[in-house]
């Protein structure tokens, strides 16, 4: 059983920021050196127009070139949006539109799409962009510190259990020295809770199906609910794919072979169950 650290620890690892889902929630707006469809780095002035418009627009761009940036972006990047404009062109019309991507790359939000018939292509994007702009006038952006401070209070969570991951790479530093073959681990996991799932299916059923639900004001945060209506965990998304820190206890959700799994310290033990949830 205590082979199984090593699975806790590699989730562990990952361990960064959590997520935002509103646009006022985004500090930072990260524009690229070169969009796909160009040939070359702010062709036709394109990425530097780009810039300029979230700034028309009251946002903070940084491109993503620059070599000084912000120390709070620097310490968790998931208060910025990177922003992309998607060619969609036929021989008539040039056809632009912004879309904006959070840390976990989840589309936030798409704008109209700008056109131009002019062929002079410098001309037409200039155009068909700032008419893509022109959907960020009635989203009145506006940053909202508020999430900010919830974040970094959920964060400060994850920093607290800095200890037990030293102590716990130390321990996987040992165990690699034991043993080359880390899929063991993986089958003595699978093989007990194979065993644990025959033995309590009825109980299984209840309690470890599963649905998450959005808890209000923390767009990164949710309760899993279970078939009776009853709050089972509240989970904090890690900034990781598939990985959360759940509230109040010494475990972590994630998933292992495409499977929910809740690794949790049960005194010198870790104890890891299989979860089916849905969200």
């Amino acid at each position: 059983m205590k082979k199984t650290v090593l699975i806790l620890l590699t989730f562990f690892a990952f361990i960064a920021t959590f997520a935002q889902q509103s646009l006022n929630d985004y500090k930072y707006i990260i524009v690229p050196e070169k969009f796909e469809f160009l040939k070359e780095a702010d062709q036709y002035r394109l990425n530097s127009l780009t810039k300029y418009l979230f700034e028309k627009y009251n946002f903070e761009p940084i491109m993503a070139d620059d070599v000084v940036l912000p120390s709070d972006y620097a310490k968790n990047n998931c208060l910025a949006l990177k922003a992309d404009v998607l060619k969609e062109s036929n021989f008539f019309k040039t056809k632009l539109l912004v879309q904006l991507k959070n840390c976990k790359n989840e589309v936030i939000f798409t704008s109209v799409q700008g056109e131009s018939r002019d062929k002079n292509l410098k001309v037409a994007y200039n155009e068909a962009l700032r008419q893509a702009f022109t959907s960020f006038e009635s989203e009145n952006y506006n940053y909202n510190a508020k999430n900010e401070m919830t974040l970094n209070q959920e964060i400060a969570v994850v920093e607290e259990k800095q200890e037990e991951i030293d102590k716990l790479k130390a321990e996987v530093k040992q165990l690699k020295e034991a043993t080359k073959d880390e899929n063991v681990v993986v089958e003595e996991v699978k093989e007990q809770q194979i065993k644990k799932e025959e033995s309590s299916k009825n109980t299984a059923d209840s309690t470890y199906r599963l649905r998450a639900e959005a808890i209000p004001d923390s767009a990164f945060a949710y309760n899993l609910i279970n078939s009776n209506g009853n709050k089972v965990y509240s989970i904090l998304f890690s900034g990781k794919t598939d990985l959360y820190i759940v509230k109040d206890r010494d475990a972590i959700i994630y998933k292992l072979n495409n499977n929910w799994v809740i690794a949790e310290a049960n005194g010198n033990d870790l104890k890891v169950i299989a979860l089916e949830i849905k969200f």
